[in-house]
């Protein structure tokens, strides 16, 4: 009867404890950011105001950082490394398409997304954390107020932030090869436009604002989540704080290839350079 009476447990009760706790956490993030898109959805005046002024936190303290980030990655790795093979073989008005190729695909997105998670995600768990420690979000539960109403701005802003920042990221890029280009080899700003355009296609971009709005979402959720369940005072939130940004980190890698492949998948016209 004892090997018997395990039959109806849950398939979740027989993983070992930390695969499980950490789906339940991820369970729980994803329950958060829909009940936070859902609660937007009810009741939108409610939260304009605090929804522009989180908006307007991220955008404030994103956007100068991510450009000197791509700037200094544009040209380094793309308009100094891959212009050099590119010279080598004859072909410096190519990097134009290196430029789509990998600055707006992977380049501006990727580091959008680190930048974000790691100022305004940041930012977000920390001020939920601060107020789960003083005790300032049960009170709200005790009057009636969930703690999620707190937690609804951040979400709709990191999600329509980050898309909004990819432009920027794309602007320092392209900025960063055009230095490049006219410094350092010997072609002209009309050929590194023309192989620019030639391969820029419209799936790349939306490709990419897609997938900057989905990073966005996940930064929300992972970020807001942690600070909701932050303990043990101030320490339980720098605690808190790390682990939000592990854990966004680790899962942008995975959805952002994800997405990567799928994108590739249904426009093969992409998969190289014209």
């Amino acid at each position: 009867m004892s090997g018997g009476s395990s039959i109806g447990r849950p398939t979740l009760d027989r993983l070992p404890l930390r695969p499980r706790v950490a789906l339940a956490e991820s369970g729980a993030m994803a329950a958060l950011l829909l009940g936070s898109f859902r609660e937007f959805v009810r009741r939108p005046g409610t939260y304009g105001r605090d929804t522009v002024e989180a908006l307007w936190i991220v955008v404030r303290r994103c956007a100068l950082p991510l450009a000197i980030s791509v700037f200094v990655l544009g040209f380094g790795a793309l308009g100094v490394e891959a212009g050099v093979v590119l010279d080598a073989i004859g072909s410096p008005d190519r990097t134009g398409g290196v430029y789509v190729t990998a600055a707006v695909r992977e380049i501006a997105t990727w580091v959008t997304a680190m930048v974000v998670a790691g100022v305004a995600g940041t930012a977000a768990c920390a001020d939920l954390g601060a107020r789960r420690i003083r005790e300032e979000l049960d009170a709200l539960e005790v009057l009636g107020i969930p703690a999620i109403r707190l937690v609804v701005p951040w979400v709709v802003a990191l999600t329509i932030a980050t898309p909004l920042l990819l432009l920027v990221a794309v602007a320092a890029c392209l900025l960063s090869g055009v230095l490049a280009v006219a410094v350092l080899y010997d072609t002209t700003l009309s050929a590194f436009f023309a192989t620019f355009t030639a391969n820029f296609a419209a799936p790349e971009i939306y490709g990419s604002l897609a997938k900057t709005a989905i990073f966005g979402a996940i930064i929300a959720a992972v970020c807001c989540h942690k600070g909701l369940h932050a303990k043990g005072g101030p320490q339980g939130v720098g605690r808190a704080v790390n682990q939000a940004v592990v854990i966004a980190f680790a899962a942008l890698w995975i959805v952002n290839f994800v997405l990567t492949s799928i994108i590739l998948a249904l426009f093969p016209e992409l998969q190289g350079l014209r």
